[in-house]
């Protein structure tokens, strides 16, 4: 297994397992509340809103936390969230993306560099290993959703670019200008998706041994950690016994 798919297993089983949930509907409700202020209201008109909510269904976040997250953006209580990317390299020369919603920049920016250098890592300028991603649209199903070849064939009439089956699940890849487009035809076939969002997508993996890939998977666990984090990308590729002992 390689890149953020990898790590977001770990941290989906992990996180049931510690059941942190309020933190995850934190940094939920706040994804929601940016959208919502950054487009209208109707999750109907604002695709980045709606992909926020689906992404709290499913966590099974709460209708009224959803609603609340939503009412939220046009209340007067003064809250405002600045979006940052960061981006770094990690153990054996990892690319890693960091993005996240921050009501304070100086904090944020030195909490996330003090991460990366206890880490064995360091904090570059922006756009130092973006180039190392491609920036596209990712929607997600259920494997009970349709067979490999079904949500294959459907995916490629629709205008995806890439489709990934698995036990877990299906991921369909668009760009960025047909993920709207692609999206909205694989829910007229196969109802809504468990997930619909942009993603950095690693070209390329770098491959670690195990005592780098744990090093690896533990900064990726404290960035993501942090409040302010709402995702973190990486084009890592490590061994099922690292994969097992981090998700023990």
């Amino acid at each position: 297994m390689a890149g953020h798919s990898q790590f977001k297993n770990i941290m989906h089983r992990k996180g049931r397992k510690d059941a942190a949930r309020s933190k995850l509907f934190g940094k939920l409700a706040r994804e929601i509340t940016v959208a919502a202020k950054l487009g209208l209201p109707d999750p109907v008109m604002n695709p980045r809103l709606r992909a926020a909510i689906m992404a709290a269904r499913a966590e099974n976040m709460p209708k009224d936390n959803i609603e609340r997250a939503v009412k939220k953006a046009s209340g007067s209580d003064g809250e405002s969230y600045d979006e940052i990317r960061y981006e770094g390299y990690g153990p054996g020369g990892v690319a890693v993306i960091v993005e996240v919603l921050t009501d304070n920049r100086n904090r944020t920016a030195g909490e996330v560099r003090a991460t990366f250098t206890k880490s064995g890592g360091n904090l570059a300028e922006t756009g130092a290993v973006s180039f190392m991603f491609d920036h596209v649209g990712v929607i997600e199903y259920d494997a009970k959703a349709a067979g490999a070849e079904a949500m294959f064939e459907a995916a490629l009439e629709a205008g995806a670019d890439d489709v990934v089956s698995s036990e877990n699940g299906h991921e369909i890849y668009a760009a960025q200008d047909h993920f709207g487009s692609v999206a909205k035809a694989l829910e007229a076939k196969f109802g809504e998706p468990r997930k619909a969002s942009l993603v950095w997508r690693p070209q390329n993996t770098v491959a670690l041994d195990d005592e780098q890939g744990e090093k690896l998977l533990r900064l990726i666990e404290n960035l993501t950690d942090h409040d302010d984090v709402q995702n973190v990308y990486a084009n890592f590729e490590v061994s099922d016994a690292v994969v097992a002992k981090m998700s023990a």
